[in-house]
């Protein structure tokens, strides 16, 4: 009798959760993934925690996040968001690239679930999210410490630094290590399946073995219904064999301080641009830079580097426009900040120095964004010793780009063929038609697009 009364009690429950369902706001069991730009398409931003926002946390950055937007990116990198290592901890606060748990936060940073909030906030802006993976090495008191066998040892059997390095507050993981590896890999599964990230910098990737970057790429190309973000930092050719989208541009880099600085000719430029890319695989790129947060808290910033804002803007144009690569932007860059950014500290940036050169890289991204000529066109260059001159041209569209990289008035002998017809200012909208000499001023830049 009791199965007989709970028979139309529970229709009557079941029934009244059929009518309400379209009411239930609980999350999509299944929800659809996130989908990640194109290779070509991406325009990322690095982000030093420490420095991004007062609150030096994950919340400072997700408040921020529609600035991000509007400056025209759509990746974001996060420099290592683990807890970092006390044992031979180096600076204020240690090294971010020192890790003390693969599956934790920083509570520095703020929460897990802070971090959930970050990553669903930029994905409601279609912004993807990667983060920072330092596989070479832990710090000296992560958990798989007990296990001596992951990690390189000496000939008496005691963990070692990495070789060649002065890096003394980390241990070398041991990749003949099979379960070292496994564990590695169920961890960097873990921030995709789990929490939803759209993939990974990998950190000193020269320093690990293609065996592992090939066996743990495969394992998370194997997770369904989710692409990818992997760059590596290093320059090996065969981190694209192994899966990687991108790795670094560091000829492009020293090239291009040389060429402000005076030292190479502004021809000089295509022939590393040549170089770097001539043999890459079909859909991957080059990232390229003009500061990162290596380069500015060891070198010079951009605004020194390249003799001030309009130069440093300059040396941008050509490090983005030119093709073949993804350009990264490193936090700071865009409000032209002239001190070297620490990240073993907090050194929160002033977002108020310099509108007018932020709002200049959001009009240079924009169009970036907008033309695919940029990004995949066949490039034409033009010989001169004090000009970066290029065209970039795919079907109907043509854009020309011409960079004075001198601080000094330079004159310009244009190319009859290129007097022909008229062309539009790509950022002020103003229609010109090319005369047979043109003068640009130090560090000026012009990008016209063929109507």
């Amino acid at each position: 009798m009791l199965q007989i009364r709970l028979f139309p009690l529970l229709m009557l429950m079941l029934a009244f959760g059929a009518c309400n369902k379209e009411d239930d706001d609980s999350p999509d069991p299944d929800p659809k993934p996130f989908e990640v730009p194109a290779t070509e398409d991406i325009v990322m931003y690095e982000v030093n925690l420490r420095a991004f926002s007062p609150e030096a946390d994950f919340q400072g950055i997700t408040a921020r996040m529609d600035t991000l937007k509007a400056l025209g990116v759509n990746t974001l990198w996060l420099m290592p968001i683990h807890p970092v290592g006390q044992i031979n901890s180096v600076g204020q606060l240690g090294s971010p690239y020192s890790v003390q748990n693969y599956v934790e936060v920083n509570p520095e940073f703020g929460t897990l679930d802070d971090f959930k909030a970050l990553v669903d906030a930029a994905h409601k802006r279609g912004i993807a999210v990667v983060i920072d993976w330092v596989a070479n090495h832990t710090s000296w008191d992560n958990p798989w410490i007990q296990n001596t066998s992951w990690y390189t040892q000496d000939g008496n059997g005691n963990i070692v630094h990495p070789p060649g390095t002065n890096w003394m507050d980390v241990a070398d993981l041991d990749f003949n290590n099979a379960d070292m590896r496994l564990a590695m890999i169920d961890a960097l599964k873990y921030w995709i399946e789990d929490v939803g990230i759209d993939g990974y910098r990998c950190d000193a990737a020269d320093f690990v073995p293609f065996t592992f970057w090939q066996q743990a790429i495969d394992s998370l190309e194997a997770i369904p219904n989710r692409d990818l973000i992997l760059l590596a930092e290093g320059s090996r050719a065969d981190h694209f064999t192994a899966g990687f989208q991108m790795n670094y541009g560091w000829d492009f880099y020293g090239k291009i301080k040389g060429v402000f600085d005076g030292t190479f000719s502004a021809t000089s430029i295509f022939v590393t641009h040549h170089s770097e890319t001539v043999n890459l695989p079909e859909g991957v790129r080059k990232l390229r830079f003009t500061t990162n947060h290596d380069e500015t808290a060891w070198d010079e910033t951009p605004i020194v580097l390249f003799g001030g804002k309009q130069g440093a803007l300059a040396a941008s144009v050509v490090t983005m426009y030119l093709g073949g690569s993804v350009p990264l932007l490193y936090n700071g860059q865009e409000v032209g900040l002239n001190v070297n950014l620490p990240f073993f500290s907090h050194y929160p940036i002033n977002w108020t120095i310099n509108p007018d050169m932020a709002a200049e890289y959001q009009r240079l991204l924009k169009y970036y964004r907008a033309t695919q000529a940029l990004r995949t066109g066949d490039m034409t260059s033009f010989s001169h010793s004090d000009l970066v001159v290029f065209q970039r041209q795919l079907g109907q569209e043509t854009v020309l780009v011409a960079v004075n990289v001198r601080d000094a008035e330079k004159e310009w002998a244009v190319p009859a063929e290129l007097q022909t017809g008229v062309w539009k200012n790509s950022l002020t909208g103003q229609a010109i038609t090319l005369p047979a000499s043109m003068n640009f001023q130090p560090y000026e830049y012009l990008v016209l697009e063929k109507e």
